[in-house]
């Protein structure tokens, strides 16, 4: 049986996700608005107003279903989202107190993300639109974290950057009042998020990894056991954190089980420390070096305490706005999906009722999109 710990990291360009041409070229009316997740293993459904306020945001997910193999079993997620969809997007319309019919538009996650998982979203998506006879736009998964950042702040600023860290990826962006995005840096091995289940499998934790190593290390101390923090060139905006897990291994080979129960506390809390403290620095050297005002993270990971602590000491201290989304809207969520959506269609992106799954699309760069934030 094949698993994986979280997605794989990819970039997805950001021009049209579908070279299909649409029935139909008249703009867009703002209205409500449903999106879809499906992309790994959260079922999630999402209804935003006109106007964009979020009117409901359910997440269905399915930890119980991939703990006891330590990661997200692929073909396990995609029968979970099978049986669960439909009950997610009816619980999204009730929350919101609309219909069906009271949708204007359908946005849904069309990669980069699990196959059989983005199938069961995008087919889901895909017939409800042809039957209500609905504009469907594809969304970038990348896109919808991004645009998280402006679903609580609405006049958070531009230009700025954005941190996307999460399982499956870290990546920092520079998103200009255009709405260009420009690609800065990435990681070169394992995503944030990856390190943090990899490293709670190694510390026996549950799973999964982050949240359990997040709640140990509150009652350890990060200065008692010190990791090597990955940091490549003084100005690189890149990441690495294979090496850290390679030492949080090496050391858990040279304690007995009595040492690595009496010092798991401190030792959860020195392996946190290594990964947090490299994403706030590289984020703050993009800040600097692009000579911008404003940072947001965003992702998975944007939701860990000590994380989200050294963040706001740090933006404080040299005077940066920073937007860290409430935590409905830092793991993989549908109304993301429905927010990015909107501002594709308000801002002219064509609809499609032929969108293809696009799993792991490769690209060096982002190219450039249309804004995500109606300013």
């Amino acid at each position: 049986m094949f698993f994986t710990s979280r997605l794989c990291y990819v970039y997805i360009p950001m021009t049209p996700l579908s070279e299909s041409s649409p029935k139909t070229t008249s703009p867009w009316t703002p209205c409500p608005v449903l999106g879809i997740e499906s992309s790994c293993d959260e079922t999630s459904a999402a209804i935003l107003s006109s106007d964009g306020t979020v009117l409901s945001n359910v997440v269905s997910s399915q930890d119980s279903v991939h703990r006891q193999y330590g990661g997200v079993v692929p073909e396990l997620a995609a029968r979970a989202h099978l049986g669960t969809i439909d009950r997610v997007v009816q619980s999204a319309l009730t929350q919101a107190q609309l219909t069906r019919q009271d949708l204007g538009a359908i946005a849904v996650t069309q990669g980069p993300g699990l196959a059989g998982a983005l199938l069961v979203g995008l087919n889901y998506a895909k017939g409800l639109a042809f039957g209500l006879s609905l504009p469907l736009i594809g969304v970038n998964h990348l896109e919808g974290h991004i645009a998280s950042a402006w679903l609580a702040d609405p006049s958070f600023p531009f230009p700025c950057i954005v941190l996307v860290v999460s399982g499956g990826h870290t990546h920092l962006f520079r998103r200009d009042t255009d709405g260009r995005t420009q690609l800065l840096g990435c990681t070169r091995d394992d995503a944030a998020g990856e390190a943090f289940d990899k490293g709670a499998q190694m510390l026996g934790l549950d799973y999964p990894g982050g949240p359990a190593i997040d709640r140990l290390a509150r009652q350890g101390n990060p200065k008692a056991v010190r990791f090597p923090l990955s940091r490549l060139q003084k100005s690189s905006l890149e990441f690495s954190f294979s090496g850290l897990k390679t030492s949080l291994l090496y050391r858990l080979r040279g304690m007995d089980q009595s040492a690595r129960t009496a010092q798991a506390a401190d030792l959860a809390a020195g392996y946190q420390e290594a990964i947090v403290r490299v994403l706030v620095d590289r984020a703050f050297v993009a800040v600097k070096s692009s000579g911008v005002q404003a940072l947001a993270v965003v992702g998975g990971v944007s939701a860990n305490s000590r994380l989200r602590a050294l963040l706001t000491a740090r933006a404080r201290e040299e005077g940066i706005r920073l937007a860290l989304p409430p935590m409905a809207y830092c793991t993989d969520n549908a109304a993301m999906i429905a927010s990015a959506g909107r501002q594709l269609l308000i801002s002219g992106q064509p609809p499609s009722a032929d969108l293809e799954i696009l799993p792991s699309l490769r690209a060096e760069t982002y190219m450039d999109r249309a804004p995500l934030h109606a300013r």
